[in-house]
């Protein structure tokens, strides 16, 4: 597994702080890479902006490090175009629950067959520390001239509401568990979302180390049961995990909330329109002969669009 692991890893210098939890999720994604035996050209890695943005640039596999925010339509986009294609996008909670968040809610109820993973250390680690939108309500961090104004977004919940079908929390510390989320995630059909709890070292003195590890525990380890077996247990298992989503200042679980294949995926919805879709999606298509002759024929969308 070492050996698979540094063949993933780019000679690009890592320039994140010491102690970053973005060093575990880079570790436990790559591990769970070579666990699944993808094969550089079989996966592409999408970030936004933000210190994990930079995870692409560090990882031998298809990357892009794209816009503030718009690390899910990017992802999207790729996805539909290459089904085939493992797609993982990664970014931070500011990138992805600020700016982000609609993209965040719209890819829930696109249940794309993708991975989506935050980091979240509750500040914007890159811009010097502000307070991000999952810094709870009142809290002040070392950046801040005074506590937080803002209520703190529950992104477990909110990944439940807006249909994510499979919703997991991990800790930037635990590498091995983080791993076997990033696998379960990746092997899930629809879209899966982890929440990766993460200490800031340089500017989050509130959750710290010591601070998660008086109260992580895996879901695990209990009679927790996530799956949604039939669909009249998706109401049950939904509010379920919601309420679960509460547990923080005493107690923070991590691993699997909520899972539900039963759930069509987009690509499934689009091949009952375009039956063909699988076979010949559009990286597939044709669109120009070899003699370098286009084969598309676009003059009537020209008409199409002339005003």
């Amino acid at each position: 597994m070492a050996h698979k692991v540094s063949r993933l890893r780019t000679p690009v210098f890592v320039d994140w702080c010491p102690g970053c939890g973005n060093f575990g999720i880079y570790t436990a994604l790559q591990m769970a890479i070579a666990e699944l035996q993808l094969q550089p050209h079989e996966a592409v890695i999408v970030s936004g902006i933000g210190c994990s943005g930079k995870t692409p640039h560090f990882t031998y596999t298809n990357g892009i490090h794209t816009l503030h925010g718009r690390t899910l339509p990017f992802a999207a986009g790729i996805k539909i175009a290459n089904p085939g294609l493992e797609v993982i996008a990664t970014g931070g909670d500011g990138d992805g629950l600020g700016i982000g968040a609609g993209h965040f809610v719209n890819a829930g109820r696109r249940n794309l067959d993708m991975t989506y993973i935050i980091h979240d250390n509750a500040v914007y680690g890159l811009t010097k520390g502000q307070a991000s939108p999952t810094l709870k309500l009142g809290r002040q961090t070392k950046s801040l001239p005074k506590p937080n104004l803002n209520s703190a977004i529950n992104p477990i919940a909110l990944a439940l509401v807006a249909g994510y079908t499979f919703i997991a929390r991990a800790y930037a510390y635990d590498v091995k568990h983080m791993k076997d989320m990033i696998i379960q995630a990746v092997k899930h059909k629809g879209m899966a979302f982890i929440n990766v709890q993460q200490p800031c070292p340089t500017y989050n003195n509130i959750n710290t180390k010591g601070w998660y590890e008086k109260r992580v525990y895996k879901l695990e380890e209990t009679s927790w049961d996530p799956i949604v077996k039939s669909p009249d247990q998706e109401l049950e298992k939904t509010a379920n995990a919601l309420e679960k989503s509460r547990e923080w200042d005493n107690k923070l679980p991590l691993g699997v909330f909520y899972k539900n294949e039963l759930i069509p995926t987009y690509e499934e919805r689009i091949s009952t329109r375009i039956p063909f879709y699988r076979e010949t999606p559009p990286t597939r298509q044709e669109i120009s002969n070899t003699a370098g002759k286009p084969t598309v024929v676009v003059e009537k969308w020209f008409k199409e669009l002339k005003v």
